[in-house]
Parts: C-alpha cells; sequence; structure tokens
C-alpha cells in the first residue's frame, strides 16, 4: 500500500524561492519541502554574482524598471516589473536578517556600506554579493533557518511525478497535492495539501550544453501543462555567454560580474570584438553578448572565445572572485595572468507557468514561484541578478496569500491510490539514454541561439516522435528518475518549440534568421493546454 502524507502546504523544489516560501509560512502552516536531490543541489546554490536592488542614494526604483525593460526588449510586464523593483529592498532587507552576508566597503566618510557591482543592462551599481558565491551564501543560510523550525519537514531525494487535480463544488479544477517518488525506497508515495507550490526552477538541461545542475529539467512546467495552466514565452530561453571551456570544469559559470568589473572579450588571436556588435560592449545584455560570441566561434572555426581579466591587479581578482580563481587555477588557467576560455551555454528560462501577482496559476490551489513561473518581469531577454530577486519578492507575495487562505477550516481527504498493476521493471534503460541524448543535441542544434523555420520543424518533428515512444514506455514501466526527468524534458521541448514557431520575429533572446527584424505589435506567446498548437 502506499504512503500518504498530509500537509497545510507542499512546495516542490528547494532553492531560493521554495525555501524562502517555507520559512515565511513556518509559523502558521505545517510545510513539507520536496527536493529531488540533496537540499543543496539547485541551481540557487550555483548563482555567483548576486541580487539586484536600490541601495545606492544615486540610484532609483525607476531606474531599476527602466533597465529591466529595456532588458526585456519590449514584452515586459511593465506592472510586475515595478511591482518586483519596488519590493526588492524589502526582500533583501529580510534576506540579510536571516543571516545572509553581503560583502561590505568603506565609504567617503569612512561607514560601511554594502559593495554593489554592475552588470550587463544596469545602469547602476546595484548588486549586492557574496563575493562570487552568492547563491550558496544564500542556500547556506537558508537551509540552516529550515533547519530550525519544526513545522518544516525537507524530503530529500524526492521526485514530484504528477500533481493530483479534483473538481470542487463549483467545478473549478482544484489541486489536492502530488504523487512523488521516493528515490531512496523506489517506491511512490503521495501528499495531500491545501496549498501546492512549484518551485522547481528552470528546464535548461534540454540542451546539450548547459550551466545548470542535474536536477534542472522543466518537472514543474511539465506537470503545470499536463494540470491545465498556460505556460508563456516559453521561447526565451537565455544562454550565458560565459562558461568556463574545459573538459574537466563540467558545466562551471563565469559570472556576469567579471565584465561589470572590466573583463574583456577577446577572438583567440587576442583581438577585441564586442564594440563592433554593440555601443555597450561586454556591458550589453546576455542575449547580444551570446550571438557575438556563437558568431565569432562559428565565423573563423573556433572552439571557443576568452575572457580576459588579466589587466585588474591579482589582488583584486583574488579578493573579487575568489571561487573562479580556485577552480581556474586548477585546471591551470591563471586568471590573473591569461585569458579564460569560454562558451555559452542554456543558462535561464525565462518563460514558464502563467502566474498572478500573488504566484497563483490557473488551477485553484495551485501556486508557481521562481524560474519556473512566469510573471512577465523578464520579457524576451532576464537582466543580470534579477532571478534571485525574483525568487524573493514572489515567494514574500504568495505567502501574504497563502497565509490569508489558510484561516478557512480544512479536512484532509485520501487520495486515489497510484495503480501499479499493470507495469514491469525496465529491462531496456538504454532507450532512455538514447532519446535522453537525441532530445538534448537537437535542441541544441535546432533551438538554440540561432534559429530557422526549417530548423524548428525539423525539431518539432523528432520531437513529436520520441513523445509517443517516451509515453509508451511510461504506461508499460515502473518509474525510474532519468524516465520521470526525460518525460518533462520531451514535454518542455515541445512546448520550447511550439512558441517558437509562433513567434514571427527576432526579439531578445529569440533570434531567427526566417524572422530578422521586430514585429509593431508584439506581446506574450501563450500556449493553452486546452487549445492545439498551431
Amino acid at each position: 500500500m502506499s504512503k500518504q502524507h498530509n500537509c497545510d502546504v507542499l512546495i516542490i523544489g528547494s532553492g531560493a524561492a521554495g525555501l524562502t516560501l517555507a520559512l515565511h509560512l513556518a509559523q502558521t502552516a505545517d510545510v513539507i519541502v520536496l527536493s529531488k536531490g540533496p537540499i543543496n543541489e539547485g541551481s540557487t546554490f550555483y548563482a555567483q554574482g548576486g541580487i539586484a536592488a536600490v541601495f545606492d542614494e544615486n540610484d532609483s526604483v525607476d531606474s531599476h524598471v527602466d533597465d529591466t525593460l529595456i532588458a526585456g526588449a519590449g514584452i515586459c510586464d511593465e506592472e510586475m516589473v515595478r511591482f518586483t523593483a519596488e519590493n526588492a529592498k524589502a526582500c533583501l532587507e529580510w534576506l540579510i536578517k536571516q543571516g545572509v552576508v553581503f560583502d561590505k566597503e568603506e565609504s567617503d566618510n569612512g561607514d560601511e556600506k554594502y559593495h554593489l557591482t554592475r552588470e550587463g543592462g544596469h545602469s547602476h551599481r546595484r548588486i549586492l554579493h557574496a563575493a562570487d558565491a552568492t547563491g550558496q551564501a544564500v542556500q547556506e543560510t537558508l537551509v540552516d533557518r529550515i533547519n530550525q523550525h519544526n513545522r518544516i519537514r525537507v524530503f530529500e531525494r524526492y521526485n514530484a511525478i504528477d500533481l493530483i487535480n479534483q473538481h470542487d463544488s463549483n467545478g473549478k479544477n482544484n489541486c489536492v497535492g502530488a504523487y512523488i517518488w521516493n528515490r531512496n525506497s523506489e517506491k511512490v508515495e503521495s501528499i495531500h495539501a491545501r496549498k501546492t507550490i512549484l518551485a522547481t526552477g528552470g528546464a535548461s538541461k534540454v540542451y546539450q550544453y548547459t550551466s545548470n545542475p542535474d536536477v534542472a529539467s522543466g518537472d514543474g512546467i511539465a506537470m503545470a501543462w499536463r494540470a491545465g495552466c498556460r505556460v508563456a514565452n516559453m521561447e526565451f530561453n537565455q544562454f550565458h555567454p560565459t562558461c568556463l571551456f574545459h573538459p574537466e570544469a563540467g558545466t562551471f559559470l563565469l559570472t556576469e560580474a567579471l565584465r561589470g568589473e572590466g573583463a574583456i572579450l577577446r577572438r583567440p588571436n587576442g583581438s577585441r570584438f564586442m564594440p563592433e556588435f554593440d555601443e555597450r560592449a561586454e556591458l550589453a545584455p546576455r542575449d547580444i553578448v551570446a550571438r557575438a560570441i556563437d558568431y565569432e566561434m562559428k565565423r573563423l572555426g573556433a572552439d571557443c572565445m576568452y575572457l580576459d581579466i588579466s589587466h585588474k591587479s591579482a589582488d583584486f581578482i583574488k579578493q573579487h572572485f575568489p571561487t573562479i580563481y580556485q577552480k581556474t587555477k586548477s585546471l591551470g588557467i591563471d586568471m590573473t595572468r591569461q585569458p579564460i576560455p569560454v562558451v555559452p551555454a542554456a543558462h535561464y528560462t525565462c518563460g514558464g507557468v502563467m502566474i498572478d501577482k500573488h504566484g497563483r496559476t490557473d488551477v485553484e490551489n495551485l501556486y508557481a514561484i521562481g524560474e519556473v513561473a512566469y510573471t512577465g518581469l523578464h520579457g524576451a531577454n532576464r537582466m543580470a541578478s534579477n532571478s534571485l530577486l525574483e525568487c524573493l519578492v514572489f515567494a514574500r507575495a504568495a505567502a501574504t496569500d497563502i497565509t490569508t487562505s489558510l484561516k478557512a477550516p480544512h479536512k484532509y481527504i485520501k487520495l486515489p491510490k497510484w495503480d501499479e498493476s499493470r507495469v514491469t521493471d525496465s529491462d531496456e534503460e538504454v532507450v532512455i539514454q538514447h532519446n535522453w541524448h537525441e532530445l538534448r543535441l537537437f535542441m541544441w542544434d535546432y533551438v538554440g541561439i540561432v534559429r530557422t523555420t526549417k530548423r524548428l520543424e525539423r525539431a518539432l518533428h523528432r520531437v513529436e516522435l520520441l513523445q509517443r515512444e517516451i509515453d509508451d514506455y511510461y504506461r508499460h514501466f515502473r518509474v525510474s528518475n532519468n524516465l520521470l526527468e526525460l518525460r518533462n524534458l520531451v514535454q518542455v521541448a515541445e512546448l520550447i518549440i511550439n512558441s517558437a514557431m509562433q513567434r514571427k520575429e527576432s526579439r531578445g533572446l529569440h533570434y531567427t534568421l526566417d524572422y530578422p527584424d521586430l514585429q509593431e505589435n508584439s506581446g506574450a506567446t501563450i500556449l493553452s493546454p486546452h487549445t492545439p498548437a498551431n
């Protein structure tokens, strides 16, 4: 018999968004946090740059809003952008109270103030950071605080399989929890929750080359779609311009703060090229920098470009970028003396599950926060250091809404049992591995930094074949981590491709050779599970 757990709030995901929400709710609700791997293994932990907020008296919320709108290439939701920027400082002050220590420096009058760095797209220095390992500082602090609350239970090494929906007395589609797979016991269990929150992060694992950890497989987006939620702007996949290019580097990101502090992009012959592409040079938004690197690599037939900060003092580099310095040094690269080889890699999912200002989705009692969600903040391109900020702001907004609605009386129900009566153990794991590699390769080749209609059509044909094969496999064999992730990635790939095919222009992160110009009247690309794709 499968085990059922009950709680007030189920949070699927254990990064900055999920843990922030859990801490906001811990005084008034019984919370379960589902973590697919160890609780530190998520995109938050690896975020280097920092968090954007107006702390400088020469800066302003209006400026933060304007910069975000410009980076978003004209299709941000301005109301959501302003909501985020206006709440940024309060959310950062809450994080500081939790114990996160951001870097400080001495002011002109001798007092200490926060050291603010600048990144691409920002007109002011407004990035709070903890050296070059801000995400690690945030994640470890939040985990430490989580461990102090007895009303928060953390389930590590659990995959969410699917959301459980029921129609309420008013005929509304109502989320009552989720089926989960216990990777420790390899058993399917269930959780009944009054409120369920998706905080699963993005879907960059759909691409062959990514800066993201293995857990970023689009689970929340796929589950929400299957549950009846709309998604928006899935065509806008941000490729970080500068990931370390080295056979032993894995998926190591080189923070944009390097360019904010003066690092220069160079060709293999040492010549600089960014001023030829944009007047902002290395501080142009990420989509422009990534396309420039991709163009130069293809033009020259080069394996990589180079990021050079060696003109700065060694002490400056070691103080501001200790993590990157140690990592590159371990690979035989001395960044104080030589440039670092870099390539673009899939980094951030700008679209996602559609939500309102409170984090609510189309399904009753189902919320989405963080990278899994589409808030309208990022538009066609995310500005640097707005991602962790979005996690904090919308976690707090969702917490306020959830706390109010939990005051009503509630009785836990018995959930439908998971049916494994007609499935067997798979003896063909190689099928999953083959499909996995095929998917990520054709997404990289056909739906990458530069696209064409023919490439998208080829990708859609391939993904439809994969979907049929994987659906058949899913019906006949017991679940596994790789099967669950592949099922979700194929679903997300289809959403990305269909969204890209609907956008007949080049805007922000979506660049197609067939439609190089902007359309005058453009907005979000919205897909509904109840409407056939075009």
